[in-house]
């Protein structure tokens, strides 16, 4: 059995920065029974593994939205179960368009590194710092030195008018998709593939896992699943649409592991 679960609005009321602290020990008592935890976020592997230090060597990690999966490890030696990369001169051409129409508050994403590009703002750069990401600021994003996986932008005043931008042009060829009230994220790759590819890395049935979201980027990995529960808060859209819905990620898996231990 696999359990996978978004981070911010799900595991995270947005604006926290620590999880709760009974998480821990259920997804210890989860891996004893033979469950393995995934969180599956839009966050970089760095990032995702310092906000669960107690257990980070015991979870695969599902980042970048899917767009690049780890097992069990250390940070270092963790081995990479499924990486899918945007083609480069698409996600380029993407950040010059969100740099010229949007903000500079753009970030292009690596599989263990967030750039962001010269003038985007101390204050940008202390927000995306204060998340446990590692960072490197660039003068020209074509200087980015390995595969880019995601195209992110921060949207304070909501993602609706970014969307309306740059979605004709790439909303499609590389899947946009609201991430939170505030960011905009452009990947080939969403949860629901990324569950797929960590099922077949690890030879678990999609019937056999249970996904937890809050948003329209969870959508494809809460029907990929076999079970999907979708945040009380969510989206009405997003409600109709999943029936099975919780109010506590840590109170739900309490569920799931005493009927798994009888």
């Amino acid at each position: 059995m696999l359990i996978v679960s978004d981070i911010d609005g799900t595991l995270l009321p947005y604006g926290a920065t620590e999880l709760d602290a009974g998480l821990f020990p259920l997804i210890a008592r989860l891996r004893r029974q033979g469950v393995l935890f995934c969180p599956a976020s839009g966050r970089q592997f760095h990032s995702l593994r310092q906000l669960f230090a107690p257990v980070a060597e015991e979870l695969g990690f599902l980042c970048e939205n899917g767009a690049i999966i780890y097992g069990p490890g250390t940070e270092e030696d963790a081995p990479v179960l499924s990486k899918i990369t945007m083609p480069r001169e698409d996600a380029l051409a993407l950040t010059e368009d969100m740099l010229r129409l949007v903000s500079r508050r753009v970030i292009i994403s690596g599989a263990n590194i967030l750039y962001t590009v010269t003038g985007c703002g101390e204050d940008f750069l202390d927000m995306v710092r204060g998340r446990g990401n590692r960072v490197a600021t660039l003068d020209d994003p074509r200087r980015v030195p390995e595969d880019i996986l995601k195209v992110s932008v921060y949207c304070p005043e909501g993602t609706a008018e970014p969307q309306g931008i740059l979605g004709p042009r790439w909303g499609d060829a590389l899947h946009m998709a609201a991430a939170g009230p505030d960011w905009v994220d452009f990947t080939l790759a969403d949860k629901g593939q990324g569950l797929r590819n960590l099922c077949a890395a690890l030879d678990v049935s999609l019937a056999d896992t249970v996904a937890f979201g809050d948003n329209w980027n969870d959508a494809a990995m809460l029907s990929a699943a076999g079970t999907g529960y979708l945040m009380a808060g969510a989206d009405p859209a997003l409600l109709e649409r999943f029936p099975h819905h919780c109010t506590s990620v840590t109170d739900t898996l309490r569920t799931i592991v005493e009927e798994l231990e009888g």
